[in-house]
Order: C-alpha cells, then sequence, then structure tokens
C-alpha cells in the first residue's frame, strides 16, 4: 500500500507540473488528459523569513506543534509520515529538497479513506525574505474554497509568525 500511495502521488506530481499552473488564482487545467472538475490552487507568499526557516518550520514537529499550538509529528525524510493539527492532517513526504522545495501527499482525516492530494511549497529566495510559490492539486471537488482560505489561515498567518 506504502508504494501505491508514493506511486501515485509521484505520478500526480507529474501530471500536474506538465499542466503548469497560473499565478494567483484557481484555474481549471487545459491539458488534454486533465478532467473538467481538476482545479488547483496557485498561491504566492511573501515571508520576511529566510527559505531555510519556512523549511525547517514545515519539517520540524517541534516548531510546527509552537507555531500552531497543536501537536504535529513530522519526518523529516523523503517517503516518511507526517500528521499536524493533532492528527487532523496527514500524509507523505514526496520529495524534500532542504530550503527550496517540499512536496507531499496531503489529506485532512474528514476525507474518505484513501483520498489524498497533492501539496508542493517551493521556497525562492526574495532579498532578505521569501516567495513561497505554493500548489494543491487532486482534492476531491467542491474543496477548492475551503481548502484556499485553510493555506491562508492556518499554515501562511502561522509562518508568518517566523518573520517576527
Amino acid at each position: 500500500m506504502k508504494h501505491t500511495l508514493v506511486g501515485t502521488a509521484i505520478l500526480t506530481v507529474a501530471l500536474a507540473t506538465s499542466f503548469g499552473c497560473p499565478a494567483a488564482r484557481a484555474e481549471k487545467n487545459s491539458g488534454m488528459n486533465a478532467s473538467p472538475e481538476s482545479i488547483t490552487i496557485h498561491q504566492e507568499v511573501n515571508f520576511e523569513a529566510s527559505p531555510q526557516r519556512l523549511y525547517e518550520a514545515l519539517l520540524d514537529s517541534k516548531q510546527f506543534t509552537a507555531l500552531s499550538g497543536a501537536p504535529a509529528e513530522i519526518s523529516r525524510e523523503a517517503g516518511g509520515a507526517f500528521s499536524a493539527f493533532g492528527g487532523q492532517i496527514v500524509g507523505r513526504n514526496l520529495e524534500l529538497v532542504q530550503n527550496k522545495r517540499i512536496v507531499q501527499a496531503w489529506r485532512p482525516l474528514s476525507w474518505p479513506a484513501g483520498v489524498y492530494s497533492i501539496v508542493r511549497f517551493e521556497f525562492k529566495p526574495q532579498g532578505t525574505g521569501t516567495r513561497l510559490v505554493f500548489d494543491h492539486v487532486g482534492f476531491p471537488a467542491g474543496q477548492h474554497d475551503h481548502l484556499a482560505k485553510g493555506w491562508e489561515n492556518h499554515y501562511w498567518a502561522l509562518l508568518k509568525k517566523c518573520s517576527r
């Protein structure tokens, strides 16, 4: 099962990457293999913190727990599992490029068993800070607005604390 999840997730990442994502809005993919409901969340957020600081905040269990106020257990290895917000969000790290990129198979526990989406955090140095380029694909229909708002409220707001 573990290999199936990772293989499916890697295929999803490859397909999502091939379609590309327009800046700062959600848009239906226009690739020939995309289904009509294939929607992407694409967000770009500026932080005063360095790429290293943001990368560490997302992959260090103690830091994420401190930022969110809820327990987190996060593996620092590709293929390793993670859980955040007291186990409400779970998944696996698919690709980790230190201080540059995190790609995860990601799901809230409220989704049907076995349903995972793919999230990609890309850290781009910008002066003394970072531009975070974020893409989320493969989530269930009807979840776009809820998830987009959740990233803003539960992740970006937390990471802004890294800049203080």
